[in-house]
């Protein structure tokens, strides 16, 4: 069970965004987190997956705190894969430092999963578009594997295709290994599709 428990959070000094909210997601549900733009759905990601320490509160998996070192069983995919990987690196690199390089077998296979192609890894992330850079992110959180997969808006900035190629990945994965996952989306059809539950924030917050 990922549990939200009683948080609390603002940035510095400024007001809270969130105040003793709570959320429980089972493995292998599929919770959609619906809320207006502007209302903090990329800052609770954030929380979630333990990259911001609420003022008060905690964030458990199976009843023990995030660790702060080491994988963590709650990985973040954002919407802007661009601000997440190390432009320094060759998409290779990255790939191994995540533990999922191209020459093993899991790295292999996600890979092919996600239609990595071999040409892309000698590059570096300025070279590659937003949906091949987000196939590699994609990619190194599944390598963790996780216990849970936070995505946050995930697709906005893709195609068709690629939002569908993506996903397919992503459910199969989750299911295979009875993942919980908590995503954000602005497309009804999406969430429609994919949820097995719906949580508003604007109503969780205000009762």
């Amino acid at each position: 069970m990922l549990e939200a428990r009683d948080i609390s959070f603002g940035y510095g000094r400024g007001p809270l965004l969130y105040e003793r909210f709570s959320l429980a997601v089972a493995p292998g549900e599929r919770v959609h987190l619906k809320a207006p733009s502007g209302f903090g759905k990329t800052t609770l990601a954030r929380v979630l997956a333990g990259y911001e320490r609420p003022r008060a509160g905690t964030v458990l998996v199976n009843g023990e705190p995030l660790p702060r070192r080491g994988p963590c069983p709650v990985q973040l995919i954002g919407q802007h894969p661009e601000l997440t990987l190390d432009p320094r690196l060759r998409m290779e690199r990255s790939l191994a430092e995540a533990g999922a390089a191209p020459d093993t077998p899991e790295g292999a296979r996600l890979m092919d999963a996600l239609g990595i192609r071999s040409a892309w890894l000698a590059r570096f992330p300025h070279e590659l578009s937003g949906g091949e850079l987000q196939r590699f992110c994609i990619a190194r959180a599944l390598a963790a594997r996780p216990r849970y997969l936070i995505a946050d808006e995930i697709s906005t900035m893709l195609d068709a295709v690629t939002q569908a190629q993506l996903w397919s990945v992503l459910l199969a994965e989750a299911a295979e290994g009875s993942m919980g996952l908590v995503f954000m989306t602005h497309s009804a059809a999406l969430a429609s599709r994919i949820a097995t539950r719906v949580v508003s924030l604007e109503d969780a917050v205000r009762g």
